[in-house]
């Protein structure tokens, strides 16, 4: 289309209009009438005021093509690759479809209890335990027992250079048992508590060192924090159940680490022989053996142990019945550290702390009795 006014056109209709015979396009095949209109129908189009306009519709019947690739083809994905997902998706399940479960055999079926409605309260392994008539008791293995027979040996070793060097094991065989002991009755953390009866343990070592290992300092210590535990729980907003569980918990811990304070209080020979003793009976009592057998055979080592270390000291054969007497009092606290299916943590704290602290009122007793 021009922008050229038609030759004679008269825009005020005062001269005769005289159209122009348009020019075919270059390129375009077939087109050798104007405009695409029949022959014959010129000069009626001219006369309402259509002449000298291109038809818009007329050239959508001449298309021109193209070949080779255009940048829409190399866009899409192939064909193959969208059939492919399609496959994938085809068959995927609909949401919320869940397959049938499998029918129970007849051996996983004896594992569940008959059906109820109300449903069944939570019991713990220990509870478990006591109903299919196996003991809740997990006794702690070799390696608590090597970490104890360790700590044996520093006491006894410490014991025999002085006393502020025996307060070096003893302060951490005090710390032990106070974390052991809240841990094995399943508070925790209990920060306060363990602290508190960290605390105890520490004035008691303080009362014996300034009161010249009088076991009368222990006594009063104990006393003490046991106020002060009750003190303490009485200010606390738990439940009455709760407060008596946790006044029971940190009486405890608190009178076990201040009595083992009892070896800072005892004869140095004594110590280094009970010490032994339990180091002895603890690692015999690891043994792969029946429980009968196997406390006779710590007690027997014990007192083997005794018997060789008071050779060494002042006790002589006497060793062998404080040996006897503390490896009783340390399987006792071996005992315990294994009751009711404890952790792994458990018999790394309380299962290395226990059968020491245990043995330190027979080896002050034995001690001043055998010297």
């Amino acid at each position: 289309m021009t922008n050229q006014p038609y030759d004679g056109y008269d825009p005020y209709g005062q001269q005769p209009q005289t159209p122009r015979t348009p020019q075919t396009p270059q390129g375009w095949p077939g087109h050798g009438h104007q405009r695409g209109y029949p022959q014959g129908q010129q000069g009626h189009q001219g006369q309402q005021g259509y002449q000298g306009y291109d038809d818009p519709y007329a050239a959508q019947q001449y298309t021109q093509q193209w070949q080779g690739q255009t940048w829409e083809t190399q866009a899409q994905a192939p064909v193959s690759a969208q059939v492919t997902a399609a496959e994938e998706t085809a068959y995927l399940p609909p949401q919320g479809y869940e397959p049938p479960a499998p029918a129970p055999t007849p051996a996983s079926a004896a594992e569940y209890g008959p059906a109820t409605v109300a449903g069944n309260a939570r019991i713990t392994d220990a509870q478990r335990a006591r109903a299919e008539g196996r003991s809740p008791i997990i006794d702690p293995g070799m390696q608590p027992a090597a970490l104890t027979a360790l700590l044996g040996l520093l006491l006894a070793g410490a014991a025999a250079v002085g006393t502020y060097a025996l307060l070096v094991p003893l302060v951490v065989l005090q710390a032990v048992t106070a974390a052991g002991w809240f841990r094995l009755n399943g508070m925790w953390p209990a920060r306060q508590g363990i602290a508190l009866g960290f605390a105890g343990a520490l004035a008691a070592d303080a009362a014996l060192l300034a009161s010249d290992r009088s076991p009368s300092a222990i006594l009063g210590t104990l006393g003490v924090w046991v106020l002060l535990a009750l003190v303490l729980q009485l200010r606390s907003h738990a439940d009455p159940d709760e407060r008596m569980y946790g006044l029971m918990a940190t009486v405890a811990a608190s009178a076990l680490a201040i009595v083992a304070g009892g070896y800072l209080a005892a004869e140095a020979d004594a110590v280094t022989v009970g010490a032994i003793a339990v180091a002895v009976a603890v690692l015999a009592r690891a043994l792969p053996l029946p429980t009968p057998a196997s406390v006779v055979v710590a007690l027997l080592a014990a007192a083997g142990g005794g018997a060789a270390a008071g050779s060494l000291t002042g006790l002589g054969t006497s060793g062998a019945l404080l040996g006897a007497g503390a490896a009783a009092c340390a399987l006792i606290g071996h005992r315990v550290a294994g009751y009711d299916y404890p952790s792994r943590f458990v018999h790394f704290t309380a299962g290395v702390a226990l059968p020491l602290s245990a043995a330190a009122p027979a080896v002050y007793v034995l001690g001043r009795a055998l010297a």
